[in-house]
């Protein structure tokens, strides 16, 4: 078995989660679970980032003290786990857990004895949005005016990286999927790399943030506090070693505009503390609405509790795994959500266990045939197709073979007509038992997609010879 260590980006709690941050955090959970339920021990981490700039601008923006602000919107986060049946294991917050502040302590006395640190003046042009500095007088990304800023900050010696990060990408060792985003990162190193501010004035940062060790005046940057969090999160011992220094494979799920500083800074700033480097950092694409990025700032945020409050979990959980592609961005409208969970989940995968159930119990409740033909082998094929998807952060195309074998269970009830066949023929059980297979490994390989409803279907298609009885899995969510 391989245990499998899995993050999330944490998010800054500047403004309320949005419909992009359930993404992620449902993607994750998709690996996470698909990993367990293949009987691997798995780790799964998300987190709030606390120490951001623009943290202390919203909460002066709010008028209410910076710690009030950021315990509260840190909250909001937390409270999706639940209402997206999020399988996770382990928070933190890096603005009030002590393992994480400890951690920042630890690993930047260690990169300071490798001689990574030195300090100088610098002056630039800083995005708050970003949290970083931009040699531009606008970011795009954020459409908003970058701030001059002028001080005397510890830098990092990212330029020394360059080489070895290269090498553990051309090398596997670091896998960044999808490819697109591998060759994005390739491309910048081979620019070359230029050192980076590791930290801010405390006095710019309002005191928020945790203090450089031996150097009160500064805060540590943001990005570099940030990124700690995984293994900040498994302390020094016998956590460390099994997660993150043993033989669990490291992966990381981010959004495509973090890709720098997890595929970049964050390997670099490991291999200066002499720590292991991931196995791999999954990169997600963007939900936008109306074509526009959505943006907790902005204010245009899709609210994922309020979505999955008025359709259910099901359907918000399968449009993202249905509709979200590897490398493009995704727009998000109700009327699609309803139209996918109308069209696969209920009359698609709904429909055939229902009529699968219903077949059985008309004649006797009992499965006694033998499992056979197209639809067999492609539930059989199944498991492997999903296991192979997965394994390259395909999530799209693992729900897909999922959807394919519903297909053709609909094709072969429509082919064999097992409504016309009599109770003493053959046939008739040996369809049943085949719709019914196929169903039951439909209900299990759903699960780490939709692990509510896989525990529903799993109920009503029963097990061994017999099947259950109830109303329908998926109920229609449009009218008419």
């Amino acid at each position: 078995m391989s245990s499998l260590y899995i993050t999330t980006a944490i998010p800054y709690v500047n403004g309320a989660p949005h419909l992009g941050h359930a993404l992620e955090l449902v993607q994750a959970d998709v690996l996470g679970r698909h990993a367990r339920l293949r009987g691997n021990p798995v780790r799964f981490l998300t987190g709030t980032d606390d120490n951001a700039l623009k943290n202390v601008a919203a909460a002066r923006a709010a008028q209410v003290p910076v710690a009030q602000f950021v315990a509260g919107n840190a909250a909001r986060f937390v409270a999706l786990h639940r209402p997206l049946s999020l399988s996770v294991d382990d928070v933190i917050h890096t603005g009030t857990d002590l393992r994480h502040r400890t951690g920042v302590e630890r690993l930047w006395r260690r990169t300071a004895a490798a001689g990574d640190f030195y300090r100088r003046r610098y002056t630039g042009r800083y995005c708050l949005g970003c949290e970083q500095f931009l040699n531009a007088p606008v970011c795009l990304e954020h459409a908003i005016a970058t701030e001059a800023v002028e001080e005397e900050n510890w830098f990092f010696r990212l330029s020394r990286y360059a080489a070895p990060i290269k090498r553990a990408i051309r090398s596997g060792r670091l896998r960044i999927e999808p490819v697109t985003r591998r060759n994005e990162v390739l491309a910048l190193l081979g620019r070359g790399l230029t050192d980076i501010s590791v930290s801010r004035s405390a006095a710019r940062a309002c005191g928020w943030g945790i203090p450089v060790p031996d150097d009160p005046s500064q805060v540590v940057y943001v990005w570099w506090d940030a990124l700690t969090n995984y293994v900040n999160a498994l302390g020094e011992g016998g956590e460390l070693s099994r997660w993150w220094s043993g033989s669990a494979q490291r992966v990381h799920v981010i959004g495509k505009g973090i890709l720098r500083f997890h595929a970049v800074v964050w390997p670099a700033l490991l291999l200066s503390a002499g720590l292991p480097l991931p196995d791999a950092v999954y990169v997600h694409p963007y939900v936008t609405v109306d074509g526009v990025k959505i943006s907790k700032s902005r204010g245009d945020a899709v609210d994922p509790l309020a979505v999955a409050d008025r359709f259910g979990i099901d359907p918000l959980r399968w449009w993202f795994a249905r509709e979200v592609a590897r490398d493009a961005d995704v727009d998000f409208t109700e009327a699609r959500l309803v139209a996918r969970a109308d069209r696969e989940l209920s009359h698609g995968l709904g429909n055939l266990v229902q009529r699968t159930v219903a077949l059985v119990n008309r004649h006797g409740g009992r499965v006694d045939g033998r499992p056979d033909g197209e639809l067999a082998a492609a539930a059989a094929a199944l498991p492997g197709r999903v296991d192979a998807a997965l394994a390259r952060f395909d999530v799209r195309s693992a729900a897909a073979a999922v959807w394919e074998v519903v297909e053709e269970g609909n094709r072969t009830v429509s082919r064999e007509r097992p409504w016309e066949l009599r109770g003493d023929d053959r046939r008739l059980h040996d369809v049943l038992a085949t719709l019914v297979a196929a169903c039951r490994t439909v209900a299990t390989e759903i699960g780490p997609f939709l692990p509510d409803a896989s525990v529903r279907l799993r109920e009503r298609l029963g097990e061994g010879a017999h099947v259950g009885h109830g109303p329908p899995v998926f109920p229609r969510l449009a009218a008419g």
